[in-house]
Formats: structure tokens, C-alpha cells, sequence
């Protein structure tokens, strides 16, 4: 058993009053850390109580410190409010967590621009929102982990869920450019892809692994990245199921193109295929590809 203490530590967790984000804010509470429960407000109880109200109430019935916040991850004032909101509960923040998602699916095709923009308002600029709030006070202490909540759907695309796909690809880009920006500053980003029975995603799960894959099992990793003596910077990391592998985004070796102003698609294809046989390299930032490409030309 690990001896994780967030004691003093403060949290802000977006979409936290199911799910994954439930379980992330309880236990991040049990390690003694003070949370700003967010989530918004689309069914609440006969006493006008939503989620974030249960999970708060939860909390705090186990001896811990939480406040709700109702702000939908769309709202332009989402991010700001949260973060406030912790600052003037605690005057402190230490930890932010990007969870808040929807998948609505659909064929790219035969979805409206509302319905595409809809998913990419709450998932992408939503995590945008949060982190670009939190990053300002991080910065400024010196200190901070963030871990953005993002899917293999943006690493690997997915049928019928093009937007979410698209939203949970841009948050990769995303993080990876938030941990090159802050690492200097004290200030980690890593990005959490999990597989897990939720609300949001049990429906298309068969049984068998929506017993297998409850949303505690990822919270683990989650706590570990949030952990002030963690030190890793800008990881994917899968996770699910008690289980857990790294991911990245790769560029394989290079070749030159032939002389002339043409190129078939036969020609393509085995340049593609001598690439794929060299070895993967994976970059911290795009100009160190660049770089890298530019050097391996004049080789």
C-alpha cells in the first residue's frame, strides 16, 4: 500500500457527479485533498439536489471538504468560476482534473454543425477553459497538476463518434502542449485515457465488461499523477480493467522521395511501407520532428 497524503492539497474536478469523476473526487478526498465537485444540473432530486450536491454530501459525511459547482463545461465562465470558486473556498489550487464529456453519436455525415460544435463546446473547449483558468494560479505558486481525461478514440479515431473523437484528439495535442509549457514552472500535465462502465458508456458495453471495468479501477492511476512527488511530464497513459499501458504519438523512419515532379500512389504506398520499417521516434514537441526530419535528409 502506497503512502499518498494530498493533505493541504486542492482540487477542482470537472464532470465529477458520476462516473469516473465521482470516484476520482472521493478518493482524492479520502487522501485528505479539499475538492470543488463540479457537474451540471440536468436531473437533481424532490429537494433541487444534482450530482456534484451527492458526491459533496458523500464527502463530507466521510470527514472530508468539498464545495459544488452547477457551471456546464460549455459555459464560456465555466473554467474561471471553478477555479474561483476554490480560490476563495481555500485560497489555494494544486491539482485540476478535465473530466467533464459527452459522446453524442452520429455519422459525421449526417450531423448538424449544432450537433458536431455541441460535443467539442463541452469536451475540448470545456478542458480548455478549466486548464487555461487553473494554469494562471499554478504558474504563478510555482506548483501544480493537471491531467486531462481524454480516450483511445483520440488516439485511434472511432465509427459514429467522429466529434468525440476529433474533441478527445485535440485534448491530446492539447495536454501535450500544456506539459511542455509548465514543466519548468512546476506545473505537470498528463493525459489519462481510460476504459471504464459509466454512465456515458456501459450501454454499448457487454456485461462482461462493464463488471470489468468499474470506473474505481482507473482511479488509482489518477491519484498517482496528482501525487506532488510525481514527476512524469506529458504521458498518454490507457488504462481500465486493473490494467495499464503507455501510449504515444509516433513518426516512423525517414525516406526520400524520388527526383521529379510526380509521384504515384503505388510509389507512396512502398515509401509508406520502407518508413513503417524504420524505428518509431517519438518527440516532445513538434519543431524537435522537424528538426529531426531535416537532419535525417542531410544524412
Amino acid at each position: 500500500m502506497s503512502g499518498l497524503s494530498l493533505d493541504s492539497r486542492v482540487a477542482v474536478i470537472s464532470g465529477a457527479g458520476k462516473g469516473l469523476g465521482r470516484s476520482f473526487a472521493l478518493q482524492l478526498a479520502r487522501l485528505g485533498a479539499k475538492v470543488v465537485v463540479n457537474n451540471r444540473n440536468r436531473i437533481v432530486d424532490d429537494s433541487g439536489r444534482g450530482p456534484a450536491d451527492h458526491v459533496v454530501a458523500e464527502i463530507v459525511a466521510g470527514g472530508g471538504e468539498a464545495v459544488a459547482d452547477h457551471h456546464d463545461a460549455a459555459d464560456t465562465r465555466s473554467g474561471e468560476a471553478m477555479v474561483q470558486l476554490a480560490l476563495e473556498r481555500w485560497g489555494r489550487l494544486d491539482i485540476c482534473v478535465a473530466n467533464a464529456g459527452v459522446g453524442h453519436g452520429g455519422i459525421f455525415h449526417k450531423e448538424s454543425d449544432a450537433e458536431f460544435e455541441s460535443v467539442l463546446a463541452i469536451n475540448l473547449f470545456g478542458a480548455a477553459r478549466l486548464t487555461r483558468a487553473a494554469t494562471r494560479v499554478m504558474r504563478e505558486a510555482g506548483y501544480g497538476r493537471i491531467v486531462l481525461v481524454s480516450s483511445t478514440g483520440g488516439l485511434h479515431g472511432d465509427v459514429g463518434l467522429s466529434a468525440y473523437a476529433a474533441s478527445k484528439g485535440a485534448m491530446l495535442a492539447l495536454g501535450r502542449s500544456l506539459a511542455a509549457e509548465g514543466e519548468r514552472r512546476g506545473v505537470l500535465t498528463n493525459l489519462l485515457l481510460p476504459y471504464a462502465a459509466t454512465q456515458m458508456t456501459e450501454s454499448d458495453m457487454a456485461e462482461e465488461y462493464v463488471r470489468a471495468t468499474p470506473p474505481d479501477a482507473v482511479t488509482p492511476v489518477l491519484t498517482a499523477l496528482v501525487d506532488e512527488h510525481c514527476t512524469l511530464n506529458g504521458e498518454l497513459i490507457v488504462t481500465g480493467g486493473g490494467l495499464l499501458r503507455s501510449a504515444s504519438m509516433v513518426e516512423w523512419g525517414t525516406v526520400r522521395l524520388p527526383s521529379g515532379d510526380q509521384l504515384s500512389p503505388d510509389e507512396l504506398a512502398t515509401l509508406l511501407a520502407q518508413s513503417k520499417k524504420g524505428q518509431p521516434k517519438e518527440f516532445a514537441v513538434s519543431i524537435d520532428s522537424f528538426f529531426d526530419l531535416m537532419e535525417s535528409g542531410a544524412e
